[in-house]
C-alpha cells in the first residue's frame, strides 16, 4: 500500500523512492521527494523547501511546501471579503482525508476535502465545498483544486493559487518563458511592466505577478529543470524576498530566501466565478526533466 495515513498527515510511497507528505493542515504539501530520470533509486532529492523555523503543529500557516490559497490572493481587496485572512482560509484550516483515488505501484493518488465551518461561514458566507487531489509519480507530482458551487441561486467568486516553494539555489535559479508577458511588479507598488528577460532570475527582491501566462514554465538551476504545467490557472507568481525583506520573515530560517523560488500559478489578478450548482478544476503538474 504506497499510502499511509496518519495522526497529522498522509505519506504516500512508492517503489522508486518518490515519496510526498501532505498535512491535514492546509492541505499543505510539505514534502516532495523523487529520483532523478536515471532512476537509480539512490539519487532521491527533495524538491520542495520548507522552513526549519516554521512550525507544522497547526499553529500558523505552513512556511514552504505548497500551500493552497483560496478565496483570495493577498490582503481583500472586496468588502465582501474584510473577514478573511490574507491568502484566505484554506491554508489555515484542517482538511480531511476523503478516498484514496488511484493506488499502483506507479502512481498513487488521494483526496482531501473542505466543507465549511461556523468560522469560515462568518468570514465567507457563500456555500461551497473543496477538495484537494495529490497525485505521485515517480518523477511528478500533481495537485488539483476542485471548487463546487453549492448554492442554487447565486454565482460563487474567489481567487486560487498553488504557492509552491521549490528547493533551489536562488543565486542561480531562472524561470521561463515568461518574455513579453505584463507583470504586476508588487514591488514597486502594483506598477505593470513587461518583461523583457529570456530568463527570469531573483536576485533582488521578487514578486511579481504575471498575467494571461502561458500555463507551462520551466524552472531551472545548475544544471536540473522542473516543468511546471498549470491547469486553469492564467497568472503565475514569482516570488523571493531577497536578504533585506526576508530577515524581517519571523518563520524564515537563517537565509532562508537563498534556497528557494516560489513559483506559483493561481489567479492572483482576477476572479473566478462559477455558477450555481457547477463545479471549478485547476492545479499543477511538476515534472522532474
Amino acid at each position: 500500500m504506497p499510502f499511509h495515513k496518519g495522526e497529522d498527515s498522509v505519506i504516500l510511497e512508492l517503489p522508486s523512492g518518490a515519496r510526498a507528505e501532505i498535512l491535514y493542515y492546509g492541505a499543505t504539501v510539505i514534502s516532495w521527494k523523487s529520483p532523478s530520470l536515471s532512476g537509480l533509486g539512490d539519487d532521491v532529492e527533495e524538491r520542495l523547501f520548507v522552513s526549519k523555523k516554521s512550525p507544522l503543529d497547526g499553529s500558523k500557516p505552513v512556511r514552504g511546501g505548497i500551500p493552497v490559497v483560496f478565496p483570495i490572493f493577498g490582503p481583500p481587496v472586496k468588502p465582501e471579503h474584510s473577514k478573511l485572512a490574507q491568502h484566505g482560509f484554506a491554508r489555515s484550516s484542517v482538511w480531511h482525508w476523503d478516498d484514496i483515488v488511484m493506488d499502483t505501484d506507479t502512481g498513487v493518488s488521494v483526496r482531501f476535502r473542505l466543507d465549511p465551518t461556523p468560522d469560515i461561514e462568518a468570514a465567507f458566507p457563500y456555500p461551497f465545498k473543496l477538495a484537494y487531489v495529490v497525485t505521485l509519480a515517480s518523477h511528478q507530482l500533481s495537485t488539483d483544486l476542485h471548487v463546487e458551487n453549492t448554492s442554487s441561486d447565486h454565482p460563487l467568486s474567489f481567487q486560487a493559487l498553488l504557492h509552491t516553494y521549490y528547493a533551489t539555489n536562488a543565486s542561480h535559479v531562472k524561470i521561463s518563458p515568461l518574455t513579453n508577458l505584463t507583470y504586476i511588479n508588487k514591488v514597486k507598488g502594483g506598477v505593470e511592466e513587461v518583461e523583457t528577460r529570456d530568463g527570469v532570475d531573483v536576485l533582488q527582491f521578487t514578486d511579481f505577478v504575471y498575467k494571461n501566462a502561458p500555463r507551462e514554465y520551466l524552472i531551472s538551476s545548475e544544471g536540473k529543470t522542473l516543468k511546471l504545467k498549470a491547469r486553469e490557472l492564467n497568472d503565475v507568481v514569482v516570488w523571493n524576498p531577497g536578504a533585506e525583506a526576508g530577515a524581517k520573515i519571523g518563520d524564515m530560517e537563517d537565509r532562508g530566501w537563498e534556497r528557494y523560488v516560489c513559483v506559483e500559478p493561481g489567479s492572483a489578478s482576477y476572479f473566478i466565478n462559477v455558477a450555481p450548482g457547477k463545479h471549478w478544476v485547476g492545479g499543477q503538474t511538476i515534472t522532474v526533466m
